[in-house]
């Protein structure tokens, strides 16, 4: 009897990349390797979407499209490319009007796009029913998706069986047409068991003819029981990595469920262990440089109470260790679990997973709902959908105060319509406004990237990769710097290479930020308003001079992708501002005085 096929998706090239290096790999340094997994004999890959989409344009000044133009030419028309996309938010930065999902699907599909796998982190299956429409219009498969995890111990209401069957039979009872339906643990939380029953229900709903998958990370390290489990529940097809992107925080190695399968009635893509080795040394040489975070090869048993996932891990704690609070991850992963109970059960994946480590981080530096972290606090008064279970009224009540914003259960993608800076009119003036072409393409990656992607079309993005220790180092030195000289304060701008640096003196307000200590008095009566977080001054909101009540916003600053209130201690009168927009921040430096 022949064993049973079982269709392997390489992740390497997307979700290995994003929960290794935060998507930060060059794709000439990568091609060969794709080369080499072409002749190792993968015909299915994971090639693009997701955050590998901005963190192009963001970090390697190169352009996600012109990549996926490239790995195709490699691959060969046969190949399937799959990208994953996040319902109504497709790859944006935020939730897409209806006309910019449809150029979302326009655009991927001329680009080499095969296949579309497509999720909403609520389980909103209203969410899924537009984009659905759009990718089959253009022609790709479509890869539906319901998004898993297991609840942080004392926690229930959502994520178990009964509520995964709800899901899938909404799904099977809409308008969404479909090729192939995959569950997602990004978080890699799931206990083998519930994967087993859950993978066994949606074949008996499904019948034995719609392809059937697993998706998960080894971020928990129960990966490959849960692969094993999700096989004997009847799956298709699971999603696999190869080394050194594999394991930690990414999918398991090919080589390990090749492993792991030997013996069985499984065949996994009629890949050969020699050629996999090849392969895998290839990309070992590709990848060589590239500083590897030692978190993200290792296994957590502290994710299962927050969860995190293993593609968004990294690059926290990536933006941790450049702002020097690293030591505080341990205690933003414990503050997680309340935040997930009390906003409603939305699956630890992007972008509900950045939500949620928002709320932890601000829970964690500020004290707890001090602050609302701008995207958790939309998403529980409904601007992205329904959540699994209501929020805490609570939180609600005082997200709406905070963010100055009712609670509604509209449809987002009306409300997305209503922005004029959501429609593709809007992004054309931009583009013409700048002097660039307004091709579809610049279009999309405008609306997308928003600021940073017009930077990237005029040539100005910046290269941020880190390779080896010695320029992962000196990206943390750059930067500006007040030194004193003679008892003269100098403003001093560093810079790797032979950048043009100024050396100027000082201002007032920055001699005084850089000379003040925290915990010292500015002048006689002031009170001290210092940071409680390193980050960037993002907006100076009061002035010198100006009354302020007590908790009354002074300025904002911006840390781990969120804006931070800096509010007045007292009232009284702004005595003085010591630091400038855009400035950087430290813990507990000095930012104002008040009197």
């Amino acid at each position: 009897m022949a064993k049973k096929y079982i269709d392997i998706m390489d992740t390497t090239f997307r979700d290995g990349f994003q929960s290794v290096f935060g998507g930060r790999v060059l794709m000439d340094d990568f091609f060969p390797a794709v080369e080499a997994a072409k002749k190792a004999g993968i015909t299915h890959f994971e090639f693009g979407g997701g955050a590998r989409f901005q963190s192009l344009f963001f970090y390697l000044n190169e352009n996600a499209f012109d990549m996926m133009d490239k790995f195709r030419e490699i691959v060969g028309s046969e190949a399937n490319l799959q990208i994953l996309s996040r319902g109504i938010n497709t790859v944006m930065l935020d939730t897409g009007s209806r006309e910019m999902i449809d150029l979302f699907a326009k655009m991927f599909a001329k680009h080499g796009t095969t296949t579309v796998r497509n999720f909403d982190a609520l389980n909103d299956v209203d969410n899924l029913e537009y984009s659905a429409g759009c990718i089959n219009k253009h022609g790709m498969n479509h890869e539906v998706v319901v998004t898993m995890m297991d609840l942080p111990p004392g926690c229930k209401g959502a994520h178990d069986v009964a509520f995964y069957e709800k899901t899938l039979r909404s799904i099977l009872d809409s308008d969404i047409e479909f090729d192939s339906v995959c569950f997602k643990d990004a978080s890699g939380t799931s206990n083998p068991n519930k994967v087993f029953e859950t993978i066994s229900m949606a074949r008996k709903l499904l019948g034995e003819e719609t392809h059937l998958r697993l998706h998960t990370h080894e971020t928990a390290g129960v990966s490959v029981a849960c692969y094993l489990a999700a096989l004997e529940g009847g799956a298709n097809g699971i999603d696999l990595a190869a080394a050194p992107v594999s394991g930690g925080t990414s999918q398991p190695d090919i080589l390990t469920l090749l492993h792991a399968t030997k013996g069985t009635d499984y065949n996994l893509g009629d890949l050969r262990i020699d050629k996999i080795l090849k392969y895998e040394e290839i990309l070992q040489e590709c990848l060589s440089e590239y500083f590897i975070p030692p978190e993200a090869t290792q296994v957590s048993p502290l994710i299962p109470f927050s969860p995190m996932p293993g593609g968004a891990l990294t690059a926290n704690t990536q933006m941790m260790r450049d702002s020097g609070n690293l030591d505080r991850f341990d205690e933003v992963i414990s503050a997680m679990k309340e935040v997930v109970e009390r906003g409603g059960y939305g699956t630890s994946v992007t972008p509900v997973s950045q939500f949620y480590w928002q709320q932890a981080y601000a829970n964690v530096m500020f004290g707890p709902w001090k602050q609302i972290a701008p995207g958790y606090g939309r998403m529980v008064l409904g601007r992205f959908g329904t959540t699994p279970v209501a929020p805490d009224p609570e939180i609600v009540a005082l997200a709406a105060d905070k963010l100055e914003m009712d609670p509604t259960t509209e449809n987002p993608l009306d409300i997305a319509d209503r922005h004029d800076e959501k429609s593709i009119a809007h992004w054309k003036k931009v583009l013409e406004n700048e002097g660039l072409e307004s091709t579809e393409e610049n279009i999309f990656i405008a609306a997308a990237c928003d600021k940073k992607g017009i930077a990237f079309l005029k040539g100005d993005g910046p290269l941020m990769v880190r390779k080896g220790e010695k320029e992962y180092n000196g990206a943390d030195m750059a930067g500006n710097y007040t030194v004193v000289v003679d008892g003269k304060k100098y403003s001093v701008q560093v810079a790797e290479g032979d950048a043009d640096i100024k050396v100027t003196e000082a201002s007032a307000s920055t001699a005084v930020a850089a000379t003040v200590a925290p915990g010292t008095t500015a002048a006689a009566g002031s009170v001290e308003v210092l940071s409680q977080t390193p980050g960037n001054v993002w907006k100076i909101v009061k002035n010198v001079g100006d009354s302020v009540e007590e908790g009354d916003v002074i300025m904002i600053l911006e840390a781990m992708k969120m804006e931070i209130d800096i509010p007045a201690t007292q009232a009284g009168t702004i005595t003085s501002i010591d630091v400038n927009a855009s400035d950087a921040v430290q813990d507990g430096q000095l930012l104002a005085t008040i009197s």
